[in-house]
């Protein structure tokens, strides 16, 4: 297995603008890495340039000790899991997840015997000898992942392989790619849209915006403590309220004005304008009778209550143009109707001004 580093990436097209643009990222060898982001963001570009399909203009990458910048896809040692299962329609299960070991000039009894295992990895053992037109876009996409696999690559991409798979599917295949990582420990490049896969299945998630990463870390990391509106936008549900700087209390805490009323929130450290915005996620927030909440409390009222079945979502009304969104989760919603006039509690420690 491989680590990837990359240096200084740039990607032009004609245009002349940057795709990818003077980025740098290291990928440790054996961890399972997501690049998340909208369409266009560039995440795409990025993985097809660490498969060898895309040069790029400037900067280098390398896996492990080798640098791979122009060296040719089919001598990079990686294997490619793509959207739309990329299978050989005239080929049998057998011959698709064998094709990659016969270009490399393996005997039949080893072929035989890795296809074999693999198939028997991702649970299609039984399906040797039916075509794709046969299987279902789950199992197709396990053959793909058995292909992708059994030449034994230093590193494995995935491209959005979930995308073409309904909901209960795409489950399905996520928790099987999540323990087949595991098991096998191999360096593992996935790109999604999707940020609950990318919360679910990753070590580390690269949230990319216009070419360049908006933020790197852990998905606690991204979910808990977003650096931007942009992050907390884009993973999960947040809500995102004008906030004005009162007093920097000490270097990761911070007094702030929202719909007219104090607040405390966590900084990651000195604000240079006073203008920012408060991040606090729905399930974060205490909803309580006026009046009742312990210190470090917004008022408002309850505008609109919505049962959901596991939870209670309310909209909390703190202005004619502010509004927070607060979850419940379990049985007992509290006994809060809309109209109510209640407190919101904020725990310090779970909500966070940005400034950007």
């Amino acid at each position: 297995m491989s680590s990837i580093s990359i240096r200084q990436l740039e990607v032009s097209y004609g245009s002349g603008v940057k795709v990818i643009d003077g980025l740098d990222l290291e990928i440790p060898e054996g961890s399972f890495f997501t690049l998340l982001g909208p369409s266009g963001c560039g995440k795409t570009t990025l993985l097809r340039v660490i498969a060898g399909f895309i040069h790029p203009t400037r900067g280098s990458l390398s896996l492990g000790a080798v640098d791979m910048t122009r060296m040719p896809p089919h001598r990079r040692g990686i294997g490619m899991v793509f959207q739309d299962y990329a299978l050989f329609p005239d080929k049998t299960v057998f011959d698709n997840v064998a094709y990659g070991l016969r270009a490399r000039k393996l005997d039949a009894a080893r072929i035989r015997q890795k296809v074999g295992e693999y198939l028997e990895r991702v649970g299609m053992d039984g399906f040797a000898d039916r075509h794709p037109a046969a299987l279902s876009g789950g199992q197709r996409q396990r053959v793909a992942l058995a292909r992708a696999l059994a030449i034994e690559p230093e590193v494995l991409l995935m491209d959005e392989p979930l995308s073409n798979l309904d909901a209960r599917l795409r489950l399905q295949i996520r928790t099987a790619i999540a323990e087949l990582q595991r098991e096998i420990g191999i360096t593992t490049v996935f790109v999604t849209h999707d940020q609950e896969e990318a919360l679910a299945l990753s070590d580390q998630i690269a949230l990319m915006r216009q070419g360049r990463i908006e933020q790197l870390g852990s998905p606690q990391a991204i979910y808990q403590s977003p650096s931007s509106t942009y992050v907390a936008d884009f993973v999960g549900s947040a809500n995102l309220l004008a906030a004005r700087v009162l007093e920097q209390t000490d270097a990761d805490s911070v007094a702030i004005l929202v719909a007219g009323q104090s607040l405390l929130a966590r900084t990651d450290g000195p604000l240079e304008q006073p203008s920012v915005h408060l991040v606090a996620r729905p399930e974060s927030i205490r909803l309580r009778a006026a009046g009742q909440a312990n210190g470090n409390s917004l008022d408002g009222w309850i505008h609109r209550k919505q049962y959901l079945g596991n939870r209670t979502s309310y909209s909390i009304r703190l202005t004619d143009t502010q509004r927070v969104s607060v979850d419940r989760f379990g049985p007992d919603d509290g006994g809060f109707l809309e109209g109510q006039p209640v407190s919101l509690e904020f725990d310090p420690q779970h909500v966070r001004v940005v400034s950007r």
